[in-house]
């Protein structure tokens, strides 16, 4: 065994060999998230040319993958979210499909020219992209592999397999299946993504999802102060040495006392941190929502003698209405009909999403309906929903 590993350049125990892989392989995965995902896919940052190039550079020895097509299908994903035009949604293909078939799926979409020619612009097109890059990404891997197997001799094979299932594993699998599947969610977008972890490490932040999909164009993941994003601290190591510049990066959510009638600053605060305020807003009445449809059931309702019920309620605190499967559907409308609190609550949700969606109220009419939509509130019988109007008013 050990004449097997000295047949390389570099002799190394066998604990430095998992070293190197476990170095190489995160290298891989800062360049993703921070050239592919952050720099190209949403403009969150500029990058020095050098840097930028030495990014593509790795990511071509490493995955082999074209910038165009990964920031193309990347940007469809955020356009199409959680629909049949989603490239790579666990609530569409199914949670297994996507964690161990996602390559599979990004291979099929990357052939997709109409998606290519939409949803890829900005990338990289100059001379090396177009006759290097682009037209022979196998190359690059072969050559990685025999760059792995003159410095490691036969080990370089297990060393550059892991490089390979790398990307596929923790991005294509664990970051689009996992991360719209299963954790926990600071902030309540118009879609499933979830935060795998608080602590970003392994797949260089980008588990902090759900925080990523509230705030698309931050070029920081982490927003709670127990949260941390590696690729943050990346990005300002670079800004530090002069190789980076950061465009955005989420806003803070700030308090005041209580403004009481609304204004100005407590509507503009409401819009900016909307996904925030209907996270906060499932949070206060997930309880009350919670009790209700199990009275409901002791009841014996029909349509309301299974969990389809509460599975309704989650989907429906969190996300639109058309987000909500069909089986469920049917027990919520059911619910809505049954119960007046439920339906005061559902109505106060989207009377409170209405806020934003709007493109053609004057802002001194939103005030107004932000106002009323509190009094509203305050004067229901739903203590819980009391309780959120007054945090309402202390957005600043």
């Amino acid at each position: 065994m050990q004449q097997f590993m000295q047949l390389g350049l570099i002799e190394l125990p066998w604990w430095g060999y998992v070293l190197i892989t476990l170095i190489m392989t995160h290298m891989t995965i800062a360049s993703v998230t921070i050239f592919l995902h952050r720099h190209q896919s949403h403009h969150a940052l500029t990058l020095h040319p050098i840097v930028s190039h030495c990014f593509r550079f790795w990511l071509w020895l490493t995955t082999g993958m074209v910038t165009k097509e990964w920031v193309a299908i990347h940007r469809k994903h955020h356009a199409k979210c959680e629909t049949a035009e989603d490239p790579h949604s666990p609530q569409i293909h199914g949670i297994s499909k996507v964690l161990f078939e996602g390559t599979k799926l990004y291979c099929i979409e990357a052939k997709n020219t109409a998606t290519l020619d939409k949803y890829g612009h900005g990338t990289p097109d100059d001379w090396v992209e177009r006759h290097v890059y682009s037209p022979h990404p196998v190359l690059g891997i072969v050559i990685m592999l025999v760059i792995d197997l003159v410095l490691f001799g036969p080990v370089g094979f297990i060393v550059w397999g892991v490089q390979m299932l790398w990307i596929p594993l923790f991005a294509a699998g664990v970051i689009n299946g996992v991360g719209h599947y299963y954790g926990y969610r600071n902030f309540a977008p118009n879609d499933t993504s979830t935060n795998i972890l608080p602590w970003g490490i392994l797949i260089g932040g980008e588990e902090l999802h759900n925080n990523h999909h509230a705030y698309v164009t931050s070029a920081k993941l982490s927003n709670k102060w127990w949260e941390f994003d590696i690729g943050w601290m990346y990005i300002r190591i670079l800004e530090m040495l002069g190789l980076a510049t950061v465009c955005k990066v989420a806003p803070m959510v700030r308090f005041s006392l209580p403004k009481t009638p609304c204004d100005e600053g407590t509507l503009q605060a409401v819009i900016t941190h909307r996904f925030d305020v209907l996270a906060k807003f499932a949070k206060y009445l997930k309880q009350p929502t919670i009790t209700e449809i199990r009275n409901l059931r002791a009841r014996a309702i029909p349509g309301l003698q299974d969990a389809q019920a509460l599975e309704a309620v989650r989907h429906w605190l969190q996300n639109d209405i058309g987000k909500i499967a069909e089986r469920e559907q049917v027990a919520l409308d059911q619910a809505l009909h049954s119960s007046q609190k439920l339906s005061t609550i559902y109505a106060m949700r989207q009377d409170l999403a209405a806020l934003w969606s709007s493109s053609t109220t004057s802002k001194e009419q939103l005030v107004k309906q932000l106002e009323n939509w509190c009094r509203r509130a305050e004067e229901s019988d739903i203590s819980a929903l009391q309780e959120f109007s007054r945090k309402l008013r202390c957005y600043d």
